[in-house]
């Protein structure tokens, strides 16, 4: 049976607005490959705006990539509506973890496991720890390039938060790539949960149903198995769902949500400097819902996080002080700003997926909308990273942490229009892992 005629005008326009999108993001795309290619060397990562180099090539991941992509994107949005929330997320986070991994397998297993054992890489220096409490007392004057016993890249990169993980996964019998790599994989794979939860949480469940599919198929996957990022991800979009969570209520329990989330973003304070731009999500949690205790509450826990710290010797302030030196002595201060501050957001349309473009109109429209707001929020925390210059290449992983939040613009787009953009990040994402060897 025919649409009326109504709805027939309104999927024609929907479909010109989505093809426009996904031209404006393919364009802009190639265009900054293209102009990469053509500096070539001079951009100092690999061509741009990926971190990565052309290999086309299959693996064992592929059909099992491919079947995931397929399932998810026939059944999923029907089954996202119809299914009880429970048994939804948790069919979500299998889905997330099963795209992950596979995604990571195309590439085979040895290249999968050995992402975090290079010699720039955490568990390069894991076994030398022996006191934990003096590695702490000690780790910001290991950062400066020159100092004794420089730390590795991605060490002296970091708080040692993200440090303390894998030195507990090797302390607890659980040491070396596989296992680190797999914690990756399944702390990230929580994200696919978080972000429905926290739109859920604000009074928006058909926003929540909407981004399930999306979630399961991120396109930044690619990235998350495995590179420590992705656990960064999993943590912090752990932590804004508990203190929307904390949001729903006034018993104890909602006060113990909003304090654990706190508690997870504060230690997201010392897994990356820059997850200090999650504030940004958090503060439109806080206007969403017009709730100061739980804010409050959650701040508590950060301060927790932040003394235990401070306590044990590392000062946040001094530590990102020594790393801000470090970083403009080393190669970043060769790689041409001009280029990588446009570049970078190439990369995010890459880890977020085209429908970014699409949804962002709509976000800017509906800016008090829960899934708006959550758009917006990690939106202007990718343009503060970006335009900071702290963040010149190498953004498809440091982008994670806030692109899971661009999902939430999912539920903005024209319903006819989500299995198309749903169809669209899996594609991106299958293309970027058999057309090219990631470093990440």
């Amino acid at each position: 049976m025919p649409l009326p005629v109504g709805e027939q005008r309104i999927e024609r326009a929907s479909r010109r607005g989505d093809l426009a999108a996904l031209a404006v993001a393919l364009g802009f795309a190639a265009a900054v490959t293209v102009t990469g290619v053509v500096l070539g060397s001079a951009v100092l990562a690999g061509q741009g705006p990926l971190y990565a180099v052309p290999l086309p090539h299959v693996g064992p991941g592929t059909p099992v990539a491919i079947a995931v992509a397929v399932a998810v994107l026939a059944r999923g949005p029907q089954l996202a509506q119809q299914w009880p929330w429970l048994r939804l997320l948790v069919a979500g986070y299998a889905a997330a973890v099963a795209w992950t991994l596979s995604l990571a397998l195309v590439d085979g297993w040895g290249w999968f496991t050995s992402r975090l054992t290079g010699g720039h890489e955490y568990l390069s220096e894991v076994g030398d720890v022996t006191d934990v409490g003096a590695m702490l007392a000690g780790f910001t004057a290991r950062i400066p390039d020159g100092s004794p016993d420089i730390w590795a890249t991605h060490v002296a990169g970091h708080p040692p938060g993200a440090f303390l993980v894998f030195i507990g996964l090797d302390r607890v019998g659980l040491g070396g790539g596989v296992a680190a790599s797999l914690a990756c994989v399944l702390v990230g794979g929580l994200a696919a949960v978080a972000v429905p939860v926290t739109l859920r949480a604000l009074g928006d469940e058909p926003a929540a149903r909407a981004v399930v599919p999306f979630a399961a198929l991120f396109p930044g996957a690619v990235w998350v198995g495995a590179s420590a990022d992705g656990l960064f991800a999993g943590v912090t979009a752990t932590g804004v769902a508990l203190l929307a969570l904390g949001c729903v209520g006034r018993a104890p329990r909602h006060d113990l949500a909003a304090l654990a989330g706190g508690v997870l973003l504060g230690y997201g304070l010392y897994l990356s400097y820059g997850l200090t731009l999650m504030a940004l999500p958090v503060l439109a949690v806080a206007l969403v819902t017009r709730r100061l205790r739980p804010l409050l509450v959650g701040g508590v826990g950060v301060a927790v996080v932040v003394l235990a710290f401070t306590a044990s010797g590392f000062w946040w302030v001094d530590g990102y002080s020594a790393l801000v030196v470090r970083y403009h002595a080393g190669i970043a201060a060769d790689r041409p700003y001009a280029f990588w501050v446009v570049a970078n957001l190439a990369c995010l349309l890459v880890v977020a997926g085209p429908l970014v473009v699409r949804a962002a109109a709509p976000a800017l429209r509906c800016w008090r909308s829960p899934a708006a707001a959550l758009f917006l929020a990690a939106a202007a925390a990718v343009v503060l990273a970006d335009v900071s210059g702290l963040s010149k290449a190498e953004t498809e992983r440091i982008w994670l942490p806030f692109a899971v939040w661009l999902l939430a613009g999912a539920a903005l787009l024209p319903l006819p229009s989500r299995r198309f953009w749903l169809a669209a990040g899996a594609c991106a994402a299958l293309g970027v892992n058999h057309l090219l060897l990631t470093a990440w």
